[in-house]
């Protein structure tokens, strides 16, 4: 029974007709897995594809009143060490909001499309996030919430051939990855981004609600493809080594801190030609010129344990020095183990480190520092 509390994503009558086990996810009932189980969905969508409802994404358009796309882009530098202006026409690109003490606000992707940037933002603080970026964006640009579209995720290495069997074949097969179009399906407008959470090839979906049912439908009728829920989504992203906001990243951690230096453009940097300029720059300018006190890590249990949220991570097995915590872990039906993240001290992040967590008996574990991704990413 799912809770009334919470909203039914567009697809809910076709995850009941598919006998998934409903949860809670970001003000959202999804599916966490469907009969098959985790493991075999993740294991399908790594051979052929998967296909996940990601609904609970906040999407929003951010445009110039005056329709100038240059004064759209340069108000969205101003909250996040992207470069905006050189984001060519339908690409898409992964980003930060940082707060002002160089904390990370939201992770995001933007895509340009016409004179409009498409945001999709994180479902749990969209509609927080939503009224920032009205409030911060100024007077010339307008923010034109799209909550009640639909969003899917068609990931895995046959999904290009299978979505080219249902969309314009041509569109489909000249897409490079990070690029997003703008396609017409059965009288509306879908957004397809070459694009994922999960480190693999794939595509994200964003479409009119009322059509959802019936182009998820159609994308399952291939015979290539299989429902995949939230479980197998998580797992796919830990393999890759990308992090979940609220669980890996939240305001307390900086991009340095959580090894994302990488979604800060070159211009934004310190000796740039746009240096700085957004909330916390330099705060995250100090830290990569300097270095920080924690830094993200992969972490692999030497027995068979699961590496929980929370749990605090020692140098010594009598557990007197702290130096750490992980922050998630999963089992990983690829390389059949325990894996997990967190953060610790730069002195005990080198790989190959041995370190020390306690068990839900109380009993002290073993855990290896380990180079990130654990599975390489693919479809790039």
């Amino acid at each position: 029974m799912t809770d009334e509390t919470l909203k039914p994503s567009p697809l809910q009558a076709l995850h009941e007709e598919l006998n998934a086990r409903m949860g809670g996810y970001a003000g959202y009932a999804l599916p966490e897995s469907y009969p098959s189980g985790m493991e075999v969905e993740h294991l399908h969508t790594r051979r052929q594809a998967g296909l996940f409802d990601i609904s609970f994404l906040g999407q929003v358009r951010v445009r110039a009143k005056e329709g100038d796309p240059a004064v759209a882009a340069e108000a969205l530098e101003a909250l996040m060490p992207l470069d905006i202006r050189g984001l060519a026409q339908n690409r898409v690109r992964y980003g930060l909001l940082t707060t002002d003490h160089g904390g990370i606000r939201d992770d995001l992707a933007i895509s340009r499309l016409g004179d409009d940037f498409l945001l999709m933002l994180n479902g749990e603080n969209r509609e927080d996030n939503a009224d920032y970026l009205e409030n911060a964006l100024g007077g010339e640009c307008r923010l034109i919430r799209e909550f009640d579209r639909a969003m899917l995720s068609l990931q895995g290495p046959s999904s290009a051939g299978v979505l080219a069997r249902v969309l314009d074949p041509a569109a489909i097969t000249g897409m490079k990855y990070r690029d997003s179009l703008e396609l017409s399906w059965e009288g509306g407008v879908i957004i397809v981004s070459r694009f994922g959470y999960t480190g693999m090839e794939g595509f994200d979906i964003s479409i009119a609600a009322e059509q959802a049912e019936v182009f998820a439908r159609r994308l399952l009728a291939e015979a290539e493809v299989e429902p995949a829920g939230l479980e197998t989504r998580n797992s796919l992203r830990m393999e890759a080594g990308l992090c979940l906001y609220g669980v890996d990243i939240d305001r307390t951690t900086s991009p340095v801190e959580a090894a994302l230096v990488g979604s800060i453009a070159a211009c934004r940097r310190a000796g740039g030609e746009r240096a700085g300029g957004y909330p916390g720059a330099e705060t995250i300018e100090g830290q990569m010129e300097h270095g920080v006190y924690r830094q993200r890590v992969g972490l692999r249990p030497e027995e068979a344990v699961l590496l929980s949220s929370g749990v605090e991570l020692f140098s010594d097995e009598a557990r007197t020095d702290q130096v750490g915590r992980i922050t998630s872990g999963c089992f990983s039906p690829t390389l059949r183990a325990m894996i997990g993240m967190g953060y610790v001290m730069p002195s005990h992040a080198a790989e190959g480190t041995r370190l020390f967590a306690v068990d839900g008996e109380g009993q002290p574990r073993t855990v290896v520092v380990t180079p990130l991704p654990f599975v390489p990413q693919t479809g790039h």
